[in-house]
Formats: structure tokens, sequence, C-alpha cells
């Protein structure tokens, strides 16, 4: 059963941590083979669950040295139903699996959960088409009923809240939060930008959160910005109030837009220590930033120096 659902620490002022780049840790550094970017498929087996686990272990470590909170994140980002027509699983299959990510992170929490360390359990949704290319045609309610299905399923597991990341459609957002609300489980917005701050779809950051804000009357539990690098995104967070709403980040580690990480074929893992850095600035500027973590070309180090670069 979920622990933190109706009193989600991270709602607090602990620091709470999140992994990396977990497909390009899996891919680029283990070695492995994820059809389509779904480390989900590896849930199919032992073995794979097994890499999986050995992926979230050094997070926990880590979190429970420098005692921070720690989210543990599910590998379901691709784990919805077209991505699991195209790698051959039923719906039902893909139910399962979806479970089993859950069942996997509370044996972990189970294990190495400390008073100093709680760690949360969510349940990761991703977009329904490639998280660079906004599906412009998908309405709310289409969106809301695509993605009901998960959502439902880790309504019913213990996780403590869902989370949709590298959202790149007003729409798309808005039809999660709903579908999590019909659910009756916290929802987190990752929305990502391009290079200009700007939301794959043009809009802004701004308009994003205050337009999802007002069509779901105020419905996720916080924001977060993630799959850009901070001298993406940074320019556009501002004083305004919209920008309290942003409380978790999940930065690439690497300066290249969306469009040249797609037809790159080596990991750019950029620095770890400037990226540990520009967090701490991002903190000095925005207090209330408090869900800190990395995506494609992050892993331990850079969370490590995300960690310490954050230790005050």
């Amino acid at each position: 059963m979920s622990v933190y659902r109706n009193a989600l620490p991270q709602l607090g002022d602990q620091l709470f941590l999140l992994d990396g780049g977990m497909e390009t840790t899996l891919i680029y550094l283990d070695g492995l083979e994820l059809p389509h970017f779904a480390a989900f498929d590896l849930l199919s087996t032992r073995e794979g669950e097994e890499k999986l686990e050995a992926y979230y272990l050094p997070f926990v470590e880590l979190a429970r040295r420098s005692r921070r909170g720690l989210i543990l994140e599910s590998p379901t980002w691709r784990a919805s139903p077209d991505w699991a027509e195209k790698l051959g699983y039923s719906l039902d299959e893909l139910d399962d699996l979806n479970r089993k990510s859950i069942g996997l992170l509370e044996r972990i929490r189970e294990r190495y959960q400390t008073a100093g360390t709680p760690m949360v359990i969510s349940g990761c949704l991703g977009p329904r088409g490639d998280g660079y290319v906004p599906n412009q045609g998908m309405g709310v309610n289409e969106a809301r009923d695509y993605h009901q299905r998960q959502v439902d399923v880790f309504a019913g597991s213990a996780a403590d809240m869902v989370a949709a990341l590298t959202m790149n459609t007003i729409e798309e957002a808005t039809g999660i939060v709903l579908a999590a609300q019909a659910a009756s489980i916290p929802v987190v917005i990752s929305f990502t930008t391009e290079t200009d701050g700007r939301l794959p779809c043009g809009v802004s950051l701004a308009e994003a959160i205050e337009a999802v804000d007002a069509a779901t009357d105020t419905g996720p539990i916080y924001y977060m910005i993630n799959c850009a690098h901070p001298d993406h995104f940074t320019p556009a967070l501002t004083e305004e109030p919209w920008t309290r709403r942003v409380r978790g980040i999940r930065a690439n580690a690497s300066r290249k837009s969306h469009e040249e990480l797609d037809r790159s074929t080596e990991l750019d893992a950029g620095d770890p220590s400037e990226l540990g850095a520009q967090y701490a600035q991002l903190r000095e500027r925005f207090s209330h930033l408090n869900v800190l973590g990395g995506c494609c070309g992050t892993d331990i180090r850079h969370i490590e120096s995300i960690a310490g670069h954050c230790a005050h």
C-alpha cells in the first residue's frame, strides 16, 4: 500500500533527490538495448529486473549517506498503450509490467528507507508520442482517456503519486492531471523546453503552467522542468507567482538542442561539477526548489555533484 499519498514529504522543506537519466545510463554506460527507449521492457525478465534494481541502488546509497529524501521514479516513461503495441505487449501485459515496476520500488523502499531518508514512490508517465515533437492533434479529453489506464494501475498500487515527464503540450498535461484527479492520486507535471526556454509547441512555461492550473483547479501538486539544460530554461524563470509552482528540476547534462541530441550517436555527459553549481545557483534564487535530479546524459556523478553543491 502507499505510504505517503496523503502527506507527501517533499512538500516540506527537506531536499529530495531523484535519479539521473535512466535510459541514457542503461544504454550508453551499461551497454543495454532499450527498444524505443523503453526501460520498462527490462521488467519482462528476472535479469532485466536485477539490472534495474542495480541502477537505483547508487542513488539510494547517496540519499542515505547525505540524509536527503529520495523520490523513486518507476522505469515506465514508455509504458503506455501506443508504445506497448510497438513492443508487442498486450494491454494486460502492460498493466502487469506497470504494477511490477512499483513492486520493485516498494521492495527497495522497504529495505533501505530510514527516518532521515524518506522514499516516495512515483509512477512515471511519458508523452504519448515523441517527447521532442508535440502531438498537436490530441485534445484534452483524448489525452485523459489515453493515459487513464496507466494512471489507474498506479493508483491501485503502492505508488504515492504519479509524475508525467517531458510534457510538451498544454493539452496532454491537462489530460493527465484530469486522469489523476479521477483516480484520486497526486500528480506532478514536468514540462520540457527548447533552447529558447519555451515548450516544443511554442508556448512559454508561464503560459503552460497557468493554463493547466486554470483547467484543473490547480490540480498538480507542483511542476517540474526536465530534459533541457539550465542554460535553456533559467532565463525563463522569473519572480512572478507561477514560478513558485515549480518545485523540481531534472536537467540534461548536455547543452545540445533536442534536435542535436536526437542525431547524437555518443553520450554527451557534460560537466557534472558545473551542473551541480548551476543547480545551486538556481536554489539561491528560488529556495523552494527542493526536488532535484537529472535527465538525459546524467548519472550518479551528476546527482552526487548536485547533492554536494546544494548541501546548504
